[in-house]
């Protein structure tokens, strides 16, 4: 019995440890996002023009919001060594690669079948409020905007479709991920799709992104491969990335050819149609998922305590506030330091 405590107490202490080196590292991300912000804020009154303006807003976005916080989640959690004997086997291409990407139907389904619900909670408080979303809004995995310009379109298209997986999946489902899986696979999976809900830094895409993280984290659990999940990844992506390329066609065209609005309109359809389908997809696969068990490597303490320890950590506590900010269009911060 004394052995049992004595064990358990440091892993106790380095749960907690890792809880607060995850605050830190989202903390690190929502500054840097506030910076990039800032940094483009600055870029838009320099005088540039249009094309190299897209440019270096994007190589500011993948400075700041991916490259700086995977160097602070690497160093602090001294992921180099770790990691530069593993990378081959964790993006070597698995065995029944078709069937692995197969889940990709349901994953899209539960994604997006919580994104329509977003929508119908989001109907009811219209009733009563003038905001309204848009469905295109809830499409797009981030706030960005249609545009009429073809090198916008073209950088934005790359980063939903290859940085944005590359990175995010390295840094959620590799870095923080594994930081967890000791504590538990369940709390590793949990933990880590809500940080890559957060870092989405929309509340309409938050619940959306949660779930998609959640699902990606069970892949990478079921089959212990990054190269899926950043596949898997791209490909949800890619759905998304196709819808501001039609919206934005429509921008361009301004509505007035009937082709550009027929593929938008049908695009737009398509997308409904593979919600539905990934809907059934995603009820079908219950029963096989609920005969697949997670391991818990560390059933000392109970998940709800191991997410309360979490939670109550002062990085993460820290973190939820930059986080509640962020979705709050940085109300705090504005009223304390008046930069917006």
């Amino acid at each position: 019995m004394n052995d049992i405590i004595t064990t358990e107490k440091p892993k106790l202490a380095s749960y907690k440890t890792v809880c607060a080196k995850l605050g830190l590292v989202m903390c690190v991300f929502f500054i840097c996002r506030l910076v990039n912000y800032l940094a483009v804020h600055s870029l838009s009154r320099a005088g540039l023009g249009e094309t190299a303006f897209y440019i270096l807003q994007r190589v500011f976005s993948v400075l700041l919001v991916y490259i700086v916080p995977l160097l602070a989640a690497m160093i602090l959690f001294k992921s180099f060594d770790d990691y530069k004997g593993r990378l081959g086997e964790l993006y070597k291409k698995p065995e029944r690669l078709a069937k692995k990407l197969g889940t990709f139907p349901a994953m899209y389904g539960l994604g997006y079948g919580i994104a329509l619900i977003t929508i119908l909670i989001n109907y009811l408080i219209s009733r009563f409020t003038e905001e309204t979303t848009q469905l295109e809004e809830v499409f797009r995995p981030t706030a960005m905007e249609p545009s009429n310009s073809v090198a916008y379109l073209i950088i934005m298209v790359i980063m939903l479709v290859v940085a944005a997986p590359v990175f995010e999946e390295f840094l959620c489902r590799g870095i923080m991920y594994d930081a967890l899986a000791p504590y538990g696979n369940g709390i590793s999976i949990i933990i880590s799709s809500v940080l890559f809900g957060l870092m989405h830094g929309n509340l309409y895409m938050l619940f959306y992104t949660t779930a998609l993280g959640f699902a990606l984290g069970y892949v990478r659990y079921a089959t212990g491969s990054l190269f899926v999940v950043t596949v898997l990844h791209a490909l949800l992506n890619a759905v998304a990335a196709g819808i501001l390329v039609a919206s934005s066609l429509v921008e361009i065209t301004n509505w007035n050819n009937m082709l550009v609005v027929t593929f938008h309109n049908i695009y737009l359809f398509a997308g409904l149609v593979l919600i539905a389908v990934g809907i059934i997809a995603f009820i079908k696969r219950i029963p096989v998922i609920r005969k697949y068990k997670i391991e818990n490597t560390w059933n000392e303490i109970g998940g709800f305590k191991k997410t309360a320890l979490f939670l109550i950590s002062p990085p993460v506590l820290l973190m939820l506030v930059f986080a509640f900010d962020e979705h709050a269009n940085n109300m705090i911060i504005e009223k304390i330091t008046g930069l917006f």
